[in-house]
């Protein structure tokens, strides 16, 4: 039997403006574990946010005050917040609403209607991923051998910003968005560091750059 303490001590933070659909999710969640605090729209959540930290915040994208994209990308700005994951409910099922809800930053898109037991599976697969990155950046040097670049590697300024949104877990898009240049110069930037340093993808940079405390 499936057990159903994987919600115990997990705060989720639940937005939309449909009353009916909060009843139904913050109920179904409770019952499996969760602890739900909700709001009307994304001007109340951060309102919640200043007071509160929740493990995943579920959202939707169309509400008044403040919609869900604005919500993340304030979010996303947020140190204390940015590392949050975040679930997009939307009724907007086209492939280009979901590339612009993940671009936006959402770690999840899921479009309405939705069976409960999926939208439960895809909360657990988040807060479980979260958990795994937040043990890794705890664990730093111990977390597994450490990685090995050429002694004498050295980042340009320019670089060395660009691998802090890196380690940061930012997309390509993001970062772009963040140095206010294209997503192309951003990857060239990755490519370059990629070449310097020897190593293989984003991850290993990611992990180099956490273990040297440039992020």
């Amino acid at each position: 039997m499936k057990e159903t303490s994987a919600g115990d001590h997990k705060q989720l933070l639940l937005i939309d403006d449909d009353p009916n659909l909060i009843l139904l999710v913050k109920d179904y969640l409770e019952f499996r574990g969760y602890e739900v605090i909700t709001a009307e729209n994304g001007r109340e959540a951060l309102e919640i946010l200043e007071k509160e930290t929740p493990d995943m915040i579920i959202c939707d994208v169309m509400m008044p005050e403040m919609d869900g994209y604005s919500l993340v990308e304030h979010v996303r700005k947020d140190n204390r917040t940015s590392w949050i994951p975040v679930l997009f409910l939307s009724a907007k099922g086209q492939s280009q609403d979901r590339v612009k809800g993940l671009n936006t930053g959402a770690d999840v898109y899921m479009v309405k209607p939705f069976e409960p037991e999926e939208l439960v599976a895809q909360v657990e697969s988040s807060l479980k991923q979260a958990s795994r990155l937040i043990q890794h950046q705890s664990k730093g040097v111990d977390s597994g051998p450490k990685i090995q670049v050429p002694f004498d590697v050295e980042l340009t300024p320019t670089e060395l910003r660009v691998v802090h949104f890196v380690a940061r877990g930012m997309a390509n898009r993001e970062i772009a968005d963040e140095l206010n240049v294209s997503q192309r110069t951003i990857e060239s930037h990755v490519s370059n560091m990629l070449g310097k340093t020897g190593l293989h993808n984003r991850t290993e940079l990611a992990r180099w750059a956490l273990e040297n405390s440039m992020a």
